[in-house]
């Protein structure tokens, strides 16, 4: 599979839990980062997304937020990804930051150039990205 999503995460389905229109279907990547996704119960029917299946998290590097600490954050986004930035890259007026969590998984974010200067986001910063589990899409290979 192919996209243009900067963050794409390889894993197995480990539960989905059904809702009546939605479902939310964990993921959990081979270094033990489980990630949530909120998708409709087509969808989730139509991937045949049950639990051992193996899937991908996609998240798009607009929908990825930062904070200026690594300590998870009281919040209602399921998915935090403490660690240390690794890499930002300023444009005219956004820029790119990368986080890398102490398992190795890497997650971009596409903020404003304000922002990563607010938040002090610099190589070697400790910093937390966290997306919401609405902003997660979910991938198999057919």
């Amino acid at each position: 599979m192919k996209i243009s999503a900067r963050n794409q995460f390889a894993g197995v389905v480990t539960s989905v839990k059904e809702g009546a229109v939605n479902g939310v279907v964990s993921i959990e990547t081979s270094c033990g980062k489980t990630i949530k996704a909120d998708i409709t119960m087509e969808a989730i029917r139509e991937l045949g997304l049950a639990e051992g299946v193996a899937a991908v998290a996609i998240v798009k590097a607009s929908n990825v937020m930062f904070a200026a600490s690594a300590e998870k954050l009281a919040i209602s986004a399921r998915n935090q990804f403490p660690g240390k930035i690794v890499k930002v890259e300023k444009g005219a007026v956004n820029g790119r930051v990368t986080l890398e969590t102490a398992c190795g998984l890497r997650v971009s974010g596409s903020i404003t150039n304000e922002a990563i200067d607010d938040l002090g986001l610099v190589e070697g910063a400790d910093a937390l990205a966290f997306v919401k589990s609405t902003d997660v899409m979910v991938g198999i290979e057919e």
